[in-house]
């Protein structure tokens, strides 16, 4: 997908200008509140229109002030996903899932119902009122309901941010096997740095109604490292899982990893804080933490009054963060060798 949109908007004060030309099928939008997140989607989908510019959605024009074109909402085949799943509660599961399904023209439906529902787990209530519900089942509806539409690009405004941790990162995973399986394009809306790390491959960050910048999910978790409460999240897929002394260890590239929050699942996702990453000179005699990794550093990178440490041990990969004052003092620099200790404790569970 190639997305191209230079478009100005005045709202109130808020004057919103952004030029971006963009080719990837997964991107992140990412800003705080108020830079402009919403405002884009609104353009994008066709329920506003910029007061002057271009949107092209690869070579099709959707908005053109010059040319005095703006292409309808239901013409642009553009799916949404919000925050608020907005399913229509006079309708059951079923009935909702088909309303996109039954407006599309039948030359364009590439998505199979019963394929959809299968993927997204939806057999079991497809009968069921929308307002008998959980918050995920919503979602996982609002989902199918977008994507039975068969649009060309797929718009998700924030669509985790009214879930609790738990069901976030249940949810990540339909929405990424979703857009996957089916080939449809994804713009994802965020302002939580994991979530664009675990749903996107190019980032537009938004300020104040302006493009800040076009980066990559790990340039944007080692920028808003220091600021970050968790500092840079290493999130780590690890498979293999066996039971040792109350503990859960997981093959890891050439090794393993001790870790307490585990499961008896086959698999399993976990972030792992930069903070959580105690470095030593030397081999230390005796610690309690549970993983002690011989890792060579890769590179560093500052991030305001600390340092980002990327480790490699095998053929993995993780970045540890201290002040810039440990580092002159330990003399880290690419090339260096290290000790990293880890507790079983720090990892989190995530799916």
């Amino acid at each position: 997908m190639r997305l191209r949109i230079e478009a100005e908007k005045q709202l109130g004060n808020f004057h919103f200008n952004i030029n971006a030309d963009i080719t990837d099928n997964r991107i992140g939008i990412f800003g705080e509140s108020g830079s402009g997140k919403s405002t884009l989607v609104h353009m994008l989908s066709g329920h506003m229109h910029p007061d002057r510019g271009e949107i092209f959605l690869d070579s099709d024009c959707l908005f053109s002030s010059s040319r005095n074109l703006n292409l309808r909402p239901r013409h642009r085949r553009v799916g949404l996903v919000f925050q608020q799943a907005a399913l229509f509660p006079h309708l059951s599961v079923s009935r909702n899932l088909f309303y996109g399904y039954r407006r599309c023209n039948k030359e364009h439906r590439k998505v199979t119902p019963d394929e959809l529902i299968a993927v997204l787990k939806l057999d079991g209530l497809l009968e069921r009122g929308v307002r008998n519900l959980s918050g995920g089942e919503k979602q996982r509806v609002a989902l199918a309901r977008a994507v039975l539409a068969s649009p060309r690009m797929l718009l998700m405004d924030e669509p985790l941010s009214a879930l609790d941790d738990g069901l976030r990162f249940q949810i990540i995973p339909y929405l990424k096997s979703v857009t996957e399986q089916f080939g449809i394009p994804c713009i994802f809306i965020s302002h939580s740095v994991v979530e664009m790390q675990l749903m996107s491959n190019r980032i537009l960050t938004l300020q104040s109604g302006r493009l800040n910048e076009e980066t990559t999910p790990d340039q944007l978790a080692r920028k808003t490292m220091a600021r970050s409460q968790q500092g840079y999240v290493n999130l780590l897929e690890l498979d293999g899982a066996t039971s040792e002394g109350g503990l859960f260890a997981y093959r890891w590239g050439e090794g393993r990893l001790l870790i307490s929050d585990g499961s008896s699942r086959s698999s399993a996702l976990f972030e792992l804080s930069s903070r959580d990453i105690i470095l030593f000179q030397k081999h230390p005699e005796a610690i309690s933490a549970r993983n002690l990794l011989e890792c060579r550093v890769k590179e560093t990178f500052s991030a305001d009054n600390r340092v980002g440490i990327v480790l490699s041990t095998g053929n993995r990969q993780l970045v540890a963060e201290i002040v810039r004052k440990a580092a002159d003092e330990m003399q880290i620099t690419a090339g260096s060798t290290v000790f990293a200790a880890i507790k079983a404790s720090s990892f989190r569970r995530l799916i």
